[in-house]
């Protein structure tokens, strides 16, 4: 038998690079196998991996040595960074530029980063359409990610960029599910206007980053935007009505109301919906869900993530 080729996937017990670790692992005929980088190797999610056939391995990805010996030998790496446990562009921005330090110094075939674009490409900082963050980001979870592609292109690594889109877990876990209005009645509320946002399950993005890895040297340097579909939020209202059997309308409101619903985060990701909304050609572009279901024959629409999911959908 010939040696498989070894995919390390940083986040291998995170929504991402956990469905890309399953994914390789749940393929039998795979030319790959799977290197699971996590922090804690005793966790319930490591330990399954581990059964799976992954070989699982500690690293930290503000360890350079740690992440040097988690790359040795391998044919590629899928790169991840996880904003929302830190609320830190800065620190995402250290992170990438050690990962694509790691990746280069191992001589990797091809690594996938996952990224999103930089916002104030399209809305400069002196833009006062959109407010400016900590005095130096539009979209924070956006930006940090979007610039540091360039130290994966400085360093010469064989990268592909992959750009997810809105997952529909959100809808179950970040609280943007349907609400219960005074009146009784269920409303989703997004400063989205009419325009149509691109989504994704968020055990497809795995599936997708598989495919690009199957792919090979045909997307290196490309930019792959992946969704399951796109969508208007009137249009999710009324899947999510018959999912669940009861009315759901859409609440529209502006992008400032929702910067103001003050949790962690309401600033950024008001500003993040402003982006979708009014650079939608923008983001749904890039955001093919035909080339996505290349990738991944097994996309899901938002009906079919509903089947599944609407039960999880916390409903007051």
């Amino acid at each position: 038998m010939s040696q498989k080729k070894i995919i390390v996937v940083f986040g291998a017990t995170g929504a991402q690079g956990g469905g890309l670790a399953h994914a390789i692992l749940n393929d039998s005929n795979s030319e790959f196998a799977v290197r699971a980088v996590t922090r804690d190797t005793n966790s319930e999610k490591a330990k399954a991996l581990a059964a799976k056939g992954a070989e699982v391995v500690a690293a930290d990805v503000d360890d350079m040595e740690s992440m040097k010996r988690a790359l040795q030998g391998a044919y590629g790496a899928y790169f991840v960074t996880f904003f929302w446990a830190h609320f830190s562009p800065e620190k995402e921005l250290a992170e990438a530029k050690n990962m694509a330090a790691a990746a280069k110094d191992a001589g990797l075939k091809h690594v996938i980063w996952s990224t999103l674009e930089d916002v104030r490409k399209y809305v400069p900082l002196d833009d006062n359409s959109m407010p400016t963050l900590h005095g130096k980001y539009k979209v924070p979870h956006f930006d940090g990610k979007g610039e540091s592609d360039q130290y994966f292109i400085d360093a010469g690594v064989p990268v592909t960029f992959m750009l997810a889109s809105y997952y529909w877990d959100n809808l179950i876990y970040f609280g943007m599910g349907p609400k219960r209005g005074a009146d009784g009645k269920l409303a989703i509320t997004f400063p989205m206007g009419n325009k149509k946002m691109a989504g994704i399950a968020a055990g497809d993005i795995g599936k997708c980053a598989y495919g690009i890895f199957r792919k090979g040297a045909e997307l290196i340097g490309k930019r792959v935007g992946i969704a399951g579909e796109q969508l208007t939020c009137a249009a999710m209202a009324e899947a999510l009505s018959k999912a669940l059997g009861e009315e759901v309308t859409y609440n529209e409101i502006t992008p400032e109301q929702y910067r103001g619903f003050g949790f962690p985060g309401a600033d950024d990701l008001g500003n993040m919906f402003q982006f979708y909304r009014d650079f939608d050609e923008v983001c749904n572009s890039i955001r093919d869900v035909k080339f996505s279901k290349e990738l991944n024959p097994e996309l899901q629409s938002f009906e079919m993530w509903l089947a599944e999911n609407a039960k999880r959908i916390p409903i007051d």
